[in-house]
């Protein structure tokens, strides 16, 4: 009976919207408490019908947590859209009397290898949808919650299990998808994938708000979301994580473990044979309900930053689940039609083997975690890391600020020291103690890695901490160079030095003065920008400060320095009042302080522009900068009227040939246009600048089966690497740097050659540029000394083109102010 009802839901279904019952997806011969509300008579409608969206879902789990005593629920924070980001603890009544001695208990045995686990019960988190619109997890979550809140035969479970339970790890993405999928649902099911209802617009409900892919912000926790479930993760140390997602239609059912080769090498190989014993358990529960699987033959363990893989590297299990999407509520796939509640239940199924396999390998488990931070302990060096930029308070405090989040130890720095030419100076650095319990977790985040067993990755190979910050760095450093330990970290104060007759400077190095700046030229003040260093009052100023002069000013000489004051303690920046301008180098009267114009900036948006990035760039302009940015939607451009913009930021994209005309006779009008990866080609392809590309030679394949075609091919991409690159430091697009080398980002194959001058490459590859992850030898021969970054005159505006992402998942601050410049110095270059 059972094959019968599974062939049915594969391959035919009846023209009016399927119905299906709860007991689809709950197991057979367990009896219910009929105190406990079911979704449908909470929600409206039962599990799978419709896609639920986040308010439903959450309006069932307080109405859940509160007919339940198996269940307490809390509010952790709010996405960027104001929706709750809830965690229900679900175990026996009698562990809820006594949860947090259970806690206690758990994370002692974690402190400690003579902590008896044998009689504690284990710790399972449960994730569902970190991508909005793979939603059959969060779907899933309704009859999860049900079943451990209402069935009567499973106290064994709930005495030996606590289970931190997700249900929503994207709510804002989960809106946004199951409005798609609800407004473009036809009464009489349609699976032709033709139709609109497969078809999300963009940017699609995969991301958050500001369209960011969430399971990749586990280790660099740059986001609301993320900041919640970690602190969750590290209160409670969780042996097991799971994590539901969906994949492409055609597809069956994949669990870990995924492709041995592909593991990353710190983590131990325990963990990987514990998931695999997992492993049988999903299988077990598959066989019997007639699924389809598959496990090993894709999907990777080898970037932290994933819910499979950061539990990894702190002593827990993380399971990735990938469940053929229905994309909407039934499609016709090469398995037949694939309907939305067979997907529901696929995901049900994989949360209860999961429940399964904790249980009944709870010891073996328990001791695991147990060893895994005994053996930490022990290796434990006792040396420190260290890093900070002098010049930089504010992205060292980030770097530090991700470490705090993590339950890692930091100290300030005892008093200014020198390392490898380095300068770390109190207050701008921090030290890390590696003999810590989580001094692997600290290893991994500033791992350097260039030798790989395999060639192919999933995600990023590299993703080294220190590069991404722009912070100097250096390891094996005396423990006595630390000072206190930092246990509650504030980030600098800023300030004006005192009140000026005569003008302001304001250095460029810290992170936070374009927001500084900004607020300037938007109260209508003029500033300038120094084109050369100088000193003044014994003071040296780099490339790029910024001069506010007194006179000529829209706020007298009181109301000035209270507005700049505030401007500094908002930025966090400092702020210096100089009584001449007379300096030692160019004066302040000089050519060479240039008036800097008030940016109006708009960035194109929508089909054919890669979301993930713009979303970066937005998120930069409004939450770290405080900047407007105008999103331009490319179905509106042609209306839009472009001359209030002096510059326009294309991510990667290639716009329509209707778009051309309007856009070159606005640079030609003196318009600065910045324009990332494939945006580049399409502007050389139309002429807008001159550029010319290099690209890897590659020999005639031989020995290579058809079998592993796609694995040498897939071989010459670059999935994500960090690379050296020298810069000239006084040329505007890197003003603010003080170091001559700069640590690049890049994920694609777009070389440049560089320009017969010099001058003409402010930002070039080294000769051995590969600093940390994976490159093809057909590659490493190509990049050495092409250019990531080119800027030409068009008329009297500028094209500046950009090879890679510098704003890559907000946590490559080290690169951000490189498209700051852009756009207060891009009329220089």
């Amino acid at each position: 009976m059972k094959k019968i009802l599974l062939l049915f839901l594969l391959s035919s279904f009846s023209i009016a919207a399927q119905k299906v019952d709860l007991s689809y997806y709950l197991p057979k011969n367990t009896t219910y408490n009929t105190n406990i509300p079911t979704p449908e008579s909470v929600i409206g409608h039962e599990v799978g019908e419709w896609h639920i969206t986040h308010d439903k879902l959450v309006e069932y789990m307080k109405i859940l947590a509160a007919s339940s005593d198996r269940i307490s629920i809390e509010n952790r924070g709010k996405t960027y859209e104001d929706r709750p980001l809830l965690l229900l603890t679900i175990t026996s009544a009698e562990n809820h009397k006594n949860l947090e001695s259970i806690r206690e208990k758990h994370i002692d045995a974690t402190n400690s290898n003579s902590v008896d686990v044998s009689n504690n019960p284990i710790v399972v988190y449960q994730g569902f949808s970190i991508h909005g619109n793979e939603a059959s997890g969060s779907n899933a979550a309704l009859a999860v919650a049900y079943y451990l809140a209402a069935a009567e035969n499973i106290d064994d479970l709930l005495n030996n299990v606590v289970i931190l339970f997700d249900p929503s790890l994207n709510p804002d993405g989960l809106q946004r998808f199951a409005y798609w999928a609800n407004t473009n649902r036809s009464a009489n099911l349609n699976p032709d994938p033709n139709d609109r209802e497969f078809f999300e617009i963009w940017p699609r409900g995969r991301t958050n708000h500001y369209q960011f892919d969430m399971n990749r912000d586990w280790l660099p926790v740059q986001l609301p979301e993320s900041t919640a479930r970690i602190a969750s993760f590290h209160k409670w140390l969780p042996n097991i994580l799971t994590d539901h997602h969906e994949m492409g239609s055609n597809s069956s059912f994949f669990f870990q473990p995924g492709i041995p080769s592909r593991t990353n090498p710190l983590t131990p190989q325990m963990n990987q044979d514990l998931t695999k014993e997992i492993a049988t358990y999903h299988a077990k529960a598959l066989d019997k309900i007639g699924s389809l699987y598959y496990s090993e033959e894709s999907f990777d363990d080898f970037y932290y930053g994933k819910g499979s893989t950061f539990p990894d590297i702190n002593g827990s299990i993380g399971i990735l689940f990938e469940q053929g999407s229905s994309r909407g509520h039934a499609q016709e796939t090469v398995n037949g039609v694939l309907t939305f509640p067979f997907t529901i239940r696929n995901q049900f199924t994989a949360a209860l083997s999961t429940l399964e396999a904790a249980k009944s390998m709870r010891v073996k488990i328990l001791k695991y975690q147990q060893s895994f931070y005994q053996e930490s302990r022990n290796t434990g060096v006792n040396k420190a890391v260290v890093f900070g930029d002098e010049k930089d308070a504010a992205k060292s405090f980030h770097l530090a600020e991700v470490m705090k989040k993590h339950k890692i130890k930091i100290h300030e720095v005892k008093s200014d020291f020198t390392e490898n030419g380095k300068t770390f100076k109190k207050g701008y650095s921090y030290v890390v103690p590696m003999n810590q319990k989580n001094h692997r977790l600290v290893k991994a985040m500033f791992d350097v890695r260039t030798t790989f067993k395999d060639s192919l990755f999933y995600d990023v190979s590299a993703w080294t901490f220190n590069h991404a910050f722009g912070l100097d760095y250096a390891e094996n450093v005396s423990i006595s160079k630390a000072g206190a330990e930092i246990t509650d970290l504030k980030m600098k104060l800023g300030s004006v030095s005192g009140k000026s007759d005569y003008g302001y400077l304001l250095p460029w190095n810290e992170f936070y003065t374009p927001k500084a700046l900004n607020a300037i030229l938007q109260k209508g003040i003029r500033a300038k920008v120094s084109m050369r260093n100088f000193k003044n009052g014994g003071n040296s100023y780099d490339y790029g400060t910024i001069f506010i002069p007194v006179q000529n000013q829209k706020l007298n000489t009181t109301d000035l320095y209270n507005f700049l004051t505030k401007v500094a303690a908002d930025s966090h920046t400092t702020i210096t009042g100089v009584s001449t301008g007379l300096n030692d180098g160019i004066d302040m009267g000089s050519n060479n302080f240039r008036a800097i114009t008030k940016p109006k900036v708009a960035m194109i948006v929508g089909d054919g522009v890669t979301g993930n990035d713009t979303g970066e760039i937005w998120h930069l302009f409004d939450q770290r900068f405080d900047m407007h940015i105008t999103r331009l939607d490319t179905r509106n451009l042609g209306r839009v009227d472009l001359s209030k913009y002096t510059h326009i930021v294309i991510p990667s994209s290639r716009l329509e040939k209707s778009d051309i005309e309007k856009i070159k006779t606005w640079v030609r009008n003196g318009g600065v246009v910045v324009g990332y990866k494939n945006t580049a080609s399409w502007l050389a392809s139309n002429k807008m600048i001159n550029l010319s590309f290099d690209k890897a030679k590659r020999d005639s394949v031989k020995n290579i089966t058809f079998e592993n075609k796609s694995l040498f091919s897939g071989a010459q991409v670059i999935g994500g690497a960090i690379f050296e690159a020298k810069i000239d430091r006084s040329h505007p697009i890197n003003f603010g740097y003080k170091n001559d080398k700069i640590a690049l980002f890049r994920n694609s194959t777009m070389f440049l050659k560089a320009d017969k001058n010099s001058y003409n490459n402010p930002i070039q590859y080294t000769n051995k540029p590969l600093l940390s992850g994976y490159i093809s030898k057909e590659n490493a021969a190509v990049i050495p000394n092409t250019v990531p970054f080119k800027v030409e005159r068009f008329g009297r505006g500028r094209v500046i083109v950009f090879t890679d992402n510098t704003n890559f998942r907000a946590f490559w601050f080290g690169t951000n102010k490189l498209l700051m410049n852009t756009i207060f110095f891009g009329n220089m270059m």
